[in-house]
C-alpha cells in the first residue's frame, strides 16, 4: 500500500465525491440490512398464525385471522419493497460518484504522467523503449482506476455490510453470531499468503506485457524495412515466443486467482451449515425463532458476494500497487534539465560557445572538447565536418536537450541557464538531422508550433522550403495527410516540410541540421536562395555535409575529432586548412566526406 499511498492526493481533490459515495455506501447497506428483518418477522409472523388457525373452529375466527394474516403480511412486503427501492437507489447513487470520482482520477493521472514525460530529457527516452512509456500511460493507469474505484466501492460496501450484518446478528442471538464468524480468521490467512503470490505475478506480467507492447510498435514502426528482408515469419515466431512467455504469466496469476472463489464458497457454506445445526438446537431450546434463523441464513447469503469479491478487490489492488509503483517509478525520474525561470519572451543576439566539453552520458562517448566560437546576431554560419565529428552535439546542447560537461554557452550575453526552457526554444526554429513528421496533414505538420498561422503564410514557407509545387499537385493539397511519422512521403519532401514547419515560426535564431541531404543539388539551390531572403536579419546555423555554396556564408566552423580544426570564409579557409581544401575536392568529386 505504500505504492499506492501517491493516490491519496487524488482523493483529497475529488473528498466530496468520496464523501458522498461513501454516504451512499452506507445509506444503500442499511437498507440491505434491514431486509432480513422484515422476512423474519414475516415467517414468524406467519408461523405464529398458523398454529392459531389450527386451533380455532369458528369459520368467522377464522375469515377474520386471514384477513389479519394478509393485513400484516401485506404491509410486511410492502415495507419490504420500500427497503429494497431505497437499497437500489443508493446502490445507484454509489456507482455514479465513485466510479465517476475514478474516471475523473484516471483522466488527471494520465495527463500528469503525460505531461511528465514531455519534461523528460532524451537521455531518459535512449534508457525507456517507447512501448513501455505507453503500457504505463494506459494499462498501468487503467489498473490503478480499477483500485480508486470498482475496488474501492467494493470495499467500502463490504466493510459497511459487514458491520450492520454482524451487528443485526448480535441483536438477535451473540452465540449464534459467533458460530457463523468462526470461518472467517481462516478466510483472513489465506488471503494473506495468497495476497504475495498476486503481487510477485502480477509485477512479473506487467513486465513482460511492456516488452509485448514493445516489441510490437517496433515492429510496426518497421514493417518497411522487415517486408524487405523478407523476416515477417520470423518476427511472428518471436512475437509467439513473447506472447507464450505472457499467456503463461497470466495462466499462473489466474490459477492463483481461481483459488479465491471455490475457498469463499466453502467457506459461506461452512457458514450456512453452522447457522442451521446451531440455530436449530436454539429454536429446539426456546432462544430463538424460525424466522430468526430464516434471516440468519439470509445474512450468511448477503455476506457471499462482498465475501467472494473480496479476493477479487484483493487481487485488484495487488495489481494496482504493482502498477502504481512502476508510475511512480517514472514521475519521481526528475528531468536532467529543469528551469524554474519565468517566461520572458523571445531572446535574440550574439551566439557563443566558450570552451565547451560534452560526452554524452549512457555510452561515455566524447563529443566535443574545448569547442569556443563565436557567432554574431544576423550572421550565416556554417558548421561541418566528418560523420561524428560532433556537428549535431552543437544543436542538442544549444536547444538545452544536454548540458555541457564544462564551458558556458550564451545567447544574447547571458548563458542559455538565465532563460526559461519555453523562452529558449521559443526563439529557435530548428530541423533536426531525423526529420519527424505526425501523422496528420502537410498544412498542420507546417504549422505545428503555430498552430492559427493562416493558410496564405503556411503557402508562403512552403515555397521558400522548395514544396509548394508538389504539395500543390496532390490531390488534397495541403489536407493530405502524411501518415505515420511521414511514411507516404519521400525524405526530401519530409525535410522540405520540416523546414518550412522551422521557418514558419519566425524565430530569430535558425538552426538546419544537416536537412538537404535527401534533396538533389538543383533543389539544394533553389532551397538556399529562397532561404536567403527567409533568413535575412537572422541568425543562421547550418550543419552541413555538403560543401555547396560554401562562398554565401559568413563563417564556416570545421570540426574535426570533436575539436575545431579551423574557422573562417570560404576563401579564408581554402588559402589556410588543408583538411578544407581535401573536403572541397571530395566534393566536387561526389565522394562522401
Amino acid at each position: 500500500m505504500r505504492a499506492l499511498a501517491a493516490v491519496n492526493r487524488y482523493f483529497l481533490k475529488y473528498r466530496w465525491l468520496l464523501l458522498l459515495g461513501t454516504l451512499f455506501v452506507i445509506l444503500s447497506n442499511i437498507f440491505k440490512a434491514l431486509s432480513p428483518g422484515v422476512i423474519g418477522d414475516a415467517l414468524d409472523l406467519l408461523i405464529r398464525q398458523l398454529q392459531t388457525y389450527q386451533q380455532l373452529t369458528d369459520e368467522a375466527a377464522k375469515a377474520e385471522l386471514r384477513s389479519d394474516v394478509l393485513s400484516g403480511t401485506g404491509r410486511l412486503t410492502l415495507y419490504y419493497l420500500a427497503l429494497a427501492l431505497g437499497n437500489g437507489l443508493f446502490l445507484f447513487l454509489m456507482r455514479q460518484t465513485l466510479i465517476i470520482m475514478s474516471r475523473h482520477i484516471e483522466y488527471d493521472q494520465k495527463n500528469e504522467l503525460f505531461a511528465h514525460y514531455q519534461k523528460l530529457t532524451p537521455a531518459f527516452y535512449k534508457r525507456h523503449n517507447t512501448g513501455d512509456l505507453m503500457n504505463r500511460v494506459a494499462e498501468d493507469v487503467g489498473r490503478v482506476r480499477m483500485y480508486v474505484g470498482p475496488a474501492l466501492m467494493y470495499f467500502l460496501n463490504t466493510i459497511t455490510l459487514f458491520i450492520l450484518v454482524i451487528w443485526a446478528m448480535l441483536k438477535v442471538n451473540p452465540r449464534l453470531t459467533f458460530f457463523v464468524l468462526l470461518p472467517l480468521p481462516v478466510l483472513s490467512v489465506s488471503i494473506y499468503f495468497v495476497n504475495n503470490l498476486i503481487e510477485k505475478r502480477s509485477e512479473r506480467i506487467q513486465r513482460q506485457l511492456s516488452k509485448l507492447t514493445s516489441v510490437a510498435q517496433e515492429i510496426f514502426s518497421g514493417i518497411r524495412v522487415i517486408k524487405a528482408y523478407a523476416q515477417e515469419e520470423e518476427n511472428s515466431r518471436y512475437f509467439e515466443e513473447q506472447t507464450d512467455i505472457y499467456k503463461d504469466r497470466s495462466l499462473s496469476l489466474a490459477r492463483v486467482d481461481a483459488m479465491f472463489q471455490p475457498l469463499m464458497v466453502l467457506l459461506i457454506g461452512l457458514s450456512t451449515l453452522l447457522v442451521v445445526f446451531v440455530g436449530g438446537f436454539e429454536v429446539i431450546q426456546g432462544r430463538l425463532t424460525a424466522g430468526n434463523v430464516a434471516a440468519f441464513i439470509i445474512y450468511v447469503n448477503m455476506l457471499t458476494w462482498p465475501v467472494a469479491s473480496l479476493g477479487w478487490v484483493v487481487s485488484i489492488v495487488q495489481r494496482a500497487a504493482v502498477s502504481q509503483r512502476r508510475i511512480n517509478e517514472f514521475l519521481q525520474t526528475q528531468p536532467d534539465i529543469s528551469s524554474t525561470i519565468p517566461d520572458q519572451g523571445i531572446i535574440s543576439g550574439n551566439l557563443e560557445f566558450s570552451h565547451v566539453t560534452f560526452t554524452y552520458p549512457d555510452s561515455g562517448i566524447r563529443a566535443l572538447e574545448d569547442i569556443s566560437f563565436h557567432i554574431k546576431a544576423g550572421q550565416r554560419v556554417a558548421i561541418i565536418g566528418r560523420t561524428g565529428s560532433g556537428k549535431t552535439t552543437i544543436a542538442d546542447l544549444l536547444l538545452r536537450l544536454y548540458e555541457p560537461d564544462s564551458g558556458k554557452i550564451r545567447l544574447g550575453g547571458r548563458p542559455v541557464q538565465d532563460y526559461s526552457l519555453h523562452d529558449l526554444r521559443a526563439s529557435i526554429g530548428y530541423v533536426p538531422q531525423d526529420v519527424f513528421l505526425f501523422g496528420d496533414s502537410i498544412q498542420n505538420n507546417i504549422r505545428f508550433g503555430l498552430p492559427d498561422e493562416q493558410q496564405a503564410r503556411v503557402e508562403d514557407y512552403a515555397k521558400a522550403a522548395g514544396i509548394h509545387d508538389e504539395i500543390d499537385s496532390f490531390r488534397q493539397g495541403y489536407d493530405t495527410l502524411v501518415g505515420e511519422r511521414g511514411v507516404t512521403l519521400s525524405g526530401g519532401q519530409k525535410q522540405r516540410i520540416s523546414i518550412a514547419r522551422a521557418l514558419i515560426k519566425d524565430a530569430p535564431l535558425v538552426v538546419l541540421d544537416d536537412c538537404l541531404s535527401a534533396v538533389d543539388a538543383a533543389t539544394e539551390q533553389q532551397i538556399l536562395d529562397h532561404l536567403t531572403g527567409m533568413l535575412e536579419k537572422k541568425t543562421a546555423l547550418i550543419i552541413t555535409h555538403r560543401l555547396s555554396a560554401m562562398e554565401q556564408y559568413d563563417q564556416i566552423i570545421l570540426l574535426n575529432e570533436h575539436h575545431i580544426a579551423a574557422t573562417g570564409t570560404h576563401a579564408e579557409l581554402l588559402r589556410t586548412s588543408a583538411e578544407y581544401r581535401e573536403m572541397t575536392e571530395a566534393s566536387r568529386k561526389g565522394e562522401l566526406i
